[in-house]
């Protein structure tokens, strides 16, 4: 029997908000179980605490948005990409801003801290959300349609396509998949990191978002061309990211699924 997961010890750490633009701290604390993921704003006062699952979604533009009345938490999907990839099912989450730090834009250093807090066995049985018949959402049509899929298997695989029509990102796969029976979530996907246009930086910030944002967090391209010096991790990087922020939002329905997800172009 697969037995629930939390942290053994508390770690902290502290980085800019992608969007935001604030600094802020966030610690990680080892919960009970059957607790699940809560977040807490400990910079109000008193204290809001958001539970991690559908029904606290307040929002999907350019990033997953946790909400309880007028209080948010932002740009959840990394982290919870990372708590998912490690299969952590309890675990207290504090933030000293409304935006988790975005730090290097994927989720390999949430990975670290998770790791370096050490990982802990409960005496809970695991639970799983099995998907019983396939469904499927669409927006737009012909060349703009975009789509996700969810279909029943005994097990959790990923499937995504992009298509982008810029040469930096079609000279790289447009399509890719991740079974967590098999694949390693650390190896082939933690590490892939958000990407986005230099063209569309202006009217980002001028809109309230990307203020964060820089090449040391960002996959950052041009007309043409990748400009972070360091290149790409994965020759496969920008669908491999999008695998990688699938994984976070689905993980907001509460617990890991029994499932086929199969993606077209689709965002949060």
């Amino acid at each position: 029997m697969l037995k629930q997961r939390t942290i053994a010890q508390s770690v902290s750490t502290k980085g800019v908000g992608l969007h935001s633009g604030r600094m802020v701290e966030l610690s990680l604390r080892p919960a009970a179980p059957n607790t699940g993921i809560v977040f807490h704003r400990v910079d109000l006062d008193p204290v809001v605490s958001i539970p991690a699952d559908a029904f606290s979604v307040g929002g999907t533009v350019m990033a997953s948005v946790l909400q309880k009345g007028s209080v948010v938490v932002s740009t959840v999907e990394h982290l919870m990409s990372a708590l998912a990839g490690l299969g952590i099912d309890n675990i207290h989450i504090d933030l000293t801003a409304e935006e988790v730090p975005i730090m290097d834009g994927s989720a390999g250093t949430f990975v670290y801290l998770l790791r370096s807090a050490g990982l802990q066995q409960q005496e809970a049985p695991k639970k799983f959300l099995r998907v019983l018949k396939p469904i499927q959402v669409e927006e737009g049509s012909g060349e703009d349609r975009k789509w996700a899929r969810l279909e029943p298997y005994e097990g959790f695989v990923l499937q995504f396509s992009i298509d982008f029509e810029h040469p930096a990102i079609n000279a790289t796969a447009n399509f890719a998949e991740v079974d967590f029976g098999k694949d390693s979530y650390i190896k082939t996907v933690a590490r892939a990191r958000t990407f986005g246009f230099a063209t569309d930086v202006e009217a980002m910030r001028a809109a309230g978002l990307a203020r964060g944002g820089s090449l040391d967090n960002a996959i950052v391209m041009d007309e043409y061309r990748v400009l972070n010096a360091d290149g790409l991790r994965y020759e496969d990087e920008f669908v491999k990211h999008k695998i990688l922020d699938a994984i976070g939002d689905l993980y907001l329905i509460g617990h890991p699924l029994l499932a086929r997800y199969v993606a077209c172009k689709s965002g949060h």
